[in-house]
This record gives structure tokens, C-alpha cells and sequence, in this order.
């Protein structure tokens, strides 16, 4: 176990952050709105699944490594982005769809695109690398500490996104008999392809 109070100051980091508008707020409230919870959870999955892993890379020293690799890094946030603005596309020409058979198909694909989402997303690999450190206590085995803070970071980024999933899917039920409907759904849209952008611009070296 780490130290009781920077253990204690960590959680409430990590609240903070998932707290923050992000990727991954605004595309499962999204998805869960226009194809509903199960969607959604295999959403949350795969984003728990993307978020262990760049954990665990952080770990062995991959990320670091990355970090350091100016080339590597443009190149990670570069992926990152066209992916979030590749979904944000995709949300835009569906906006319209309401066909059931479309909503209920899909979440295969809704677990891989959570998990590269995050796979990508180079403020998880610097949250990882940059700042968990910060909170080790370097009197102890950092190995343990290590993976109890990925796993909490992990469990607080989950139970945040469950949240996310059920109010989306309250809200798409209203969406579906709204009459602004379509246009909601193009503005949040706009919104998955303003954050791509931010989460760009906010994680550029220099």
C-alpha cells in the first residue's frame, strides 16, 4: 500500500480528471444515447481495457519511451486524434439513423473503438508516465503501488463511465421523440470532433 495520505490525494486527482470533459465522456454519452446501454457497456469495456493496458505500458516503460520520442509521440497523437475525428464523422452522417436493426448491432465494434480510443489517447499515456509517479511512495515496493493505482484509476474512470451510460441512455429515449433530435446529435457531433482537436492541441510537445 502506498501512503494513506497520498493514496488519499490520488483518488481525488483522478476524480478531478474523470470529471473533466474528454474522449471518452463525450463519445459514451453519445453512443449510449443513439444505441443505448449494452452499447454502452461494451463501450465502457473496452475503455477499461484500453486504459489497463496503456497502464501497464506505463509500467514496463513503453509510454515513457514514447514520450521522450518526439517523432513517435506526433505520431501516437496524430492517430489519436484522426480516430476521435473519424468517429465524430461517423456520429454526424448517423444522426439521422433510427433503424433498430442498426442500433442493436455493433458491439463487437463498440469494445474495439473504446479500447483505441484509449489506446491512442496520449493524455492517458502522460497521466501514466507523468504523474501516477507523483504518487509513489518510494520507501515501499513500487511494483504494488504501481498496480493498485492503475487499477483505481481504472475502477474510478469505470464507475464514472457506467454513470455516463445510463444517463445517456435516459437522454436517448427523450432524443428520439425530441423534435430538435437530429440537431442535438450533430452538436454532439461537433462536440467529439472540438475535443479530438483540444485533446490534440492540450498534449503537443513544446
Amino acid at each position: 500500500m502506498p501512503d494513506v495520505s497520498l493514496f488519499a490525494a490520488f483518488l481525488l486527482t483522478v476524480l478531478v480528471l474523470e470529471l473533466t470533459p474528454g474522449p471518452n465522456m463525450a463519445w459514451l454519452a453519445l453512443l449510449s444515447a443513439r444505441k443505448g446501454r449494452w452499447a454502452g457497456l461494451f463501450a465502457v469495456a473496452g475503455v477499461a481495457l484500453g486504459l489497463g493496458t496503456v497502464g501497464l505500458a506505463a509500467a514496463l516503460g513503453v509510454t515513457a519511451f514514447i514520450a521522450r520520442n518526439d517523432m513517435m509521440f506526433h505520431a501516437l497523437q496524430i492517430a489519436g486524434t484522426g480516430f476521435m475525428l473519424y468517429l465524430a464523422i461517423e456520429a454526424w452522417r448517423e444522426s439521422g439513423e433510427s433503424s433498430p436493426a442498426r442500433m442493436e448491432t455493433g458491439h463487437a465494434a463498440d469494445f474495439r473503438r473504446g479500447f483505441i480510443i484509449n489506446l491512442l489517447n496520449p493524455k492517458a499515456g502522460l497521466f501514466f508516465t507523468a504523474l501516477l509517479p507523483n504518487y509513489l511512495d518510494e520507501s515501499r515496493a513500487l511494483a504494488p503501488q504501481i498496480a493498485l493505482l492503475t487499477l483505481t484509476s481504472v475502477l474510478i474512470a469505470t464507475a464514472i463511465h457506467l454513470a455516463l451510460v445510463f444517463a445517456g441512455e435516459r437522454a436517448g429515449h427523450w432524443l428520439e421523440s425530441g423534435p430538435a433530435s437530429r440537431l442535438i446529435r450533430k452538436g454532439f457531433a461537433i462536440l467529439l470532433a472540438l475535443i479530438a482537436v483540444w485533446l490534440f492541441a492540450a498534449t503537443r510537445h513544446g
